[in-house]
């Protein structure tokens, strides 16, 4: 078989290099229950039905550790995978935010930048390592009888086929799929790039399958059904009857006073369905003399069968109303073609590059369970709340994996766990180096200091909590006047990846009453990222918090915002 090789494919001896396999378990940030529509009738923000035996999975992070964190679970039971990764050196992430009557363009966050500029970190050897490790991983999950589907452009879609053959195998490889958009840029210097391409491929030869249909054109229903049957107004086409070749059985033999062999043919009905189809009022009976024909009515015909071209979804428009601003938005036309094809009602199907969630959305309209996870916060809260309008919504989980995945980073960039106090260390002078602050010795809640304040930082493992900050208060009193490591200011910034509920409020004020100044200031995830950390691209931003006045009456609750504080990389820029 031909097999394409890319720097990094094998080690030094020749063997290939395995993906990151790190069995991580997910955190559930939120659980939903209600669509927007039941909480706005109710208006009971913390009710909700009794919990289902099965959760539809929003999962939030990168998936080279939620796809092997899925795999103790979910390996071999997904019914239909539906990837639109990227596939553009120089794609645009960002998309249109609405506030109000304002529209913004929200650029993508660095974290999503940077991942998807890793993939291209190399060149093409970074992008086929990463799509071949994905592509293993989404076998794996696939069902015997399951299918998938890989959604790209003309940029790599002759790469990605080499791979998705090596990964699924030649005989497995069902179809290519043309989408033709009907929006495609005029190009007067080459051939205009008006189509995508979806690669089609099976798990094992026994896959599931369902023919789809399109509507008949109007000039093909006029030329093909153009009978009206009497009485009812039908349209209705005719067909054969018969069947060319002699037979010798009761299919040869002749049915009211006509012979089929002296047409040298045999009827394709035995004798007994013939009558009935006639009682039926199913066979056309022409002048006499001639053939009796099979009709077949038009509204009992489920349409043209769906080919391999695609001509008939558009892309999603600007005023369509399923538009949610993201410039790689696919249609909801598109994926339902594919998931009542490629599954069953209550079957399982995943995207593991969530996007808008158009795949979610529309699964969840076919009564189909779902997993879909994407690395953006965007992706995320864009596919949640569209989640949210459609009417009874299924139960659905918010999950990451939180402090897991930092764990897993903490132990391969900093040692093993032989040497806890070492990795944590080592740990802290990485975060305070990247955090322009000083490392300092001798405290057990203080690790640093910048520009006259002193600095924490939290666990990998752990939010920081009221008590945390307590800590910090009791021994900032005692770093008073100790030599150059003494703060200038009655400050502290607490450095922490996550925060306790009401951190801000009530640990602000502890910080007020010990005659400190505390900020909250949140570990970026893009520290994880080496390329992130070797360009410079790291941002800390104080915690976001709000300020709101409710004022209650009966069943009536307003909320007024008095105060916020929102990172500049949540803003619309």
């Amino acid at each position: 078989m031909v097999e394409l090789i890319w720097d990094g494919k094998y080690d030094d001896n020749g063997r290939k290099t395995a993906p990151l396999r790190l069995k991580l378990p997910f955190q559930t940030v939120e659980t939903v229950n209600e669509s927007a529509q039941q909480r706005q009738i109710a208006f009971d923000l913390f009710s909700a039905g009794r919990p289902p035996e099965w959760r539809n999975r929003l999962i939030w992070g990168d998936k080279k550790y939620v796809l092997p964190a899925l795999l103790d679970e979910f390996a071999g039971k997904v019914a239909l995978i539906y990837i639109d990764p990227p596939f553009n050196v120089g794609a645009d992430f960002s998309y249109q935010v609405k506030v109000e009557n304002e529209q913004f363009t929200k650029e993508a966050s660095i974290i999503e930048q940077k991942a998807y500029r890793d993939t291209w970190g190399k060149g093409l050897d970074s992008y086929l390592e990463w799509f071949y490790e994905t592509v293993l991983f989404l076998r794996e999950l696939l069902s015997e009888t399951g299918t998938i589907y890989v959604h790209l452009d003309h940029h790599i879609s002759h790469y990605a086929k080499v791979i998705s053959d090596e990964v699924f195998g030649l005989d497995e490889y069902q179809n290519e799929l043309i989408w033709l958009r009907t929006t495609g840029h005029s190009d007067s210097h080459r051939w205009n790039h008006s189509h995508d391409v979806m690669f089609f491929y099976s798990k094992t030869y026994d896959f599931f399958f369902e023919p789809q249909y399109l509507p008949y054109s109007k000039e093909y229903i006029k030329k093909a059904f153009n009978n009206i049957e009497e009485g009812t107004g039908r349209r209705f086409s005719i067909g054969d009857l018969m069947a060319g070749g002699l037979r010798k059985g009761e299919t040869g033999k002749p049915w009211r006073g006509i012979d089929p062999s002296s047409r040298n043919g045999h009827w394709q009905y035995r004798i007994s369905r013939l009558e009935e189809l006639d009682k039926k009022g199913r066979i056309y009976w022409p002048q006499k003399g001639r053939v009796p024909r099979l009709k077949r009515y038009l509204d009992e015909m489920p349409g043209r069968p769906a080919k391999s071209i695609w001509d008939d979804i558009s892309p999603v428009q600007g005023n369509s109303v399923e538009r949610t601003g993201y410039d790689t938005q696919k249609p909801e036309a598109l994926l339902e073609r594919i998931i009542r094809a490629s599954s069953n009602e209550g079957d399982l199907v995943l995207d593991c590059f969530a996007g808008s969630g158009t795949t979610a959305a529309v699964a969840e309209k076919l009564d189909r369970r779902w997993i879909t996870c994407d690395l953006g916060r965007f992706a995320i809260h864009t596919t949640r709340k569209r989640l949210l309008s459609i009417p009874n919504v299924k139960p659905f989980v918010v999950q990451n994996l939180g402090k897991y995945e930092r764990q897993a980073w903490q132990a391969a960039e900093f040692g093993d766990s032989e040497q806890a106090a070492h990795i944590i260390t080592q740990y802290r002078h990485f975060i305070l180096q990247l955090y322009d602050a000083r490392p300092i010795q001798g405290y057990a809640w203080l690790h640093g200091i910048k520009s006259g304040r002193m600095v924490h930082v939290g666990a990998v493992d752990s939010p920081v909590s009221p008590g945390d900050v307590r800590q910090i208060a009791i021994e900032f009193r005692k770093a008073t006047g100790t030599g150059t490591d003494a703060p200038t200011h009655n400050a502290v910034d607490v450095l922490g990846w996550d925060f306790a509920f009401e951190l801000n409020e009530v640990a602000k004020q502890q910080a007020a009453q010990a005659n400190i100044t505390m900020r909250f200031i949140r570990i970026p995830r893009e520290v994880l990222e080496k390329k992130a950390v070797e360009q410079g691209d790291i941002k800390f931003f104080e915690l976001a918090a709000l300020a709101v006045e409710v004022t209650q009456k009966g069943r009536s609750v307003n909320l007024k915002l008095t105060d916020f504080v929102i990172p500049p990389d949540d803003v619309p820029a």
